[in-house]
């Protein structure tokens, strides 16, 4: 809990560990914004074709691309609602969200859970193969979706279990088991819509190694009135679904006896044994929820009908699954957090499209200073350790005990401190 005011007895929630962790990871981004915007001024003032006054419109982009209008009569960048804009960053974000809730939740139980790119994979190949086959069988458009996205969490949530048997039985950094089961699952992934025809799209021209869309059998995720405010974009319920998940996710870390035996035997593995914790059994399922989490990403993803999946996987990774750990540190691992993190990094991409459309930038510029975003993520817990310490020092008790987190349940005994 939060510390209280020994005068009025009011928590001090904007000292809470929580609060500190939003000022680590909001420290993080301006720093990053401001030098992707001296990257900009950089790139502009060393080009002929880009002028100042082009130089302040990619500035303005950088903070505020995902409400751009356009130009107008005139020329000049416009500003404003962009229903598009808002709901492309809105459906781009879902992957984020949820591959960041995976590398979020593994954290927690002191798992580092690099494999998210390979159960995002399972979960793409669970997904498709029972969507389209089921499509093609006549049933039920909502039976065929349900069971299209619980295959596809069960495949990942399975696949994310071997790491885990590993950790539990043998002592075997995840580390290197999840970068292993990452290129296996690609292969994988590979071999099954390359040896199954039925799967390719063939039928449109000029279409080579891409997987029938799901839309083609009409087993897509309803729009959910997403339509209609974010008119023209590719919004659809899949965003309030990765949501829920979310709010779901931290009830379970924060408010069940599960999640606390999880934190457990991430803070000390031994002492949860020794207290009567079945920690093999914690690091499995943590393993196995993390991966279906990154693999509820993919269902959700290929099930909104706007996307395409690409087969020959084993040239490389798909980057949803990396870009999940940035999204988690600038989170600081708050299941909550990682909605807004997700979102801003979408919004990121959006700006980047901007630029290349309506300025002579190209939208790499945008990949930089997600670049610089995700370098100084690992840094926020720094920044918030920093912090920490100063809120204890105005206190007047620097051997004071650490800030508690939020998310502990735990009350204060005894009198004031």
């Amino acid at each position: 809990m939060p510390k209280k005011d020994p005068i009025t007895g009011q928590l001090k929630w904007y000292k809470s560990e929580g609060a500190v962790a939003v000022y680590s990871a909001l420290i993080s981004i301006l720093i990053g914004m401001a030098v992707g915007s001296l990257i900009v001024i950089i790139v502009g003032l060393s080009k002929s074709n880009i002028s100042t006054s082009g130089v302040v419109e990619g500035i303005k982009l950088v903070f505020l691309g995902v409400f751009s209008t356009g130009r107008d009569s005139a020329g000049q960048l416009s500003f404003g609602f962009n229903g598009v804009n808002i709901g492309n960053m809105l459906f781009r974000a879902v992957p984020l969200v949820m591959t960041g809730l995976s590398v979020a939740i593994a954290f927690k139980t002191g798992l580092f859970n690099i494999g998210a790119s390979g159960q995002y994979l399972m979960g793409t190949m669970g997904t498709l193969s029972v969507g389209l086959w089921l499509g093609w069988t006549g049933c039920p458009k909502g039976i065929a979706w349900l069971c299209a996205f619980l295959v596809g969490v069960l495949l990942g949530g399975l696949w994310g279990a071997i790491p885990g048997i590993f950790k539990a039985y043998l002592n075997i950094n995840e580390v290197i088991t999840c970068i292993m089961t990452n290129w296996i699952a690609a292969n994988l992934v590979t071999w099954w819509f390359d040896a199954h025809e039925v799967f390719k799209n063939a039928a449109e021209g000029g279409k080579v190694g891409y997987v029938i869309p799901l839309k083609n059998v009409g087993v897509v995720t309803p729009k959910l009135l997403m339509d209609k405010i974010f008119a023209g974009s590719q919004a659809n319920g899949g965003f309030i679904i990765a949501v829920l998940i979310a709010i779901a996710m931290w009830v379970m870390m924060t408010k069940t006896t599960f999640g606390y035996e999880l934190r457990a035997c991430g803070a000390n593995r031994h002492a949860a044994r020794y207290a009567g914790i079945n920690d093999k059994k914690n690091i499995i399922l943590s393993m196995a929820i993390a991966g279906a989490l990154a693999a509820a990403g993919a269902s959700l993803y290929f099930l909104s009908g706007n996307t395409e999946f690409y087969w020959s996987t084993y040239q490389k990774l798909p980057a949803e699954g990396f870009n999940g750990i940035p999204v988690a540190l600038l989170a600081a691992n708050h299941p909550i957090g990682v909605i807004f993190s997700g979102v801003f990094m979408s919004m990121l991409n959006i700006s980047g499209l901007q630029l290349k459309y309506l300025t002579a930038y190209n939208e790499y510029i945008a990949d930089i200073i997600i670049a610089v975003i995700v370098y100084l993520s690992a840094f926020s817990m720094l920044i918030k350790t920093m912090l920490s310490k100063r809120i204890k020092h105005d206190h007047g008790n620097v051997n004071a005990e650490p800030i508690a987190d939020d998310d502990d349940d735990e009350t204060e005994k005894g009198g004031q401190k």
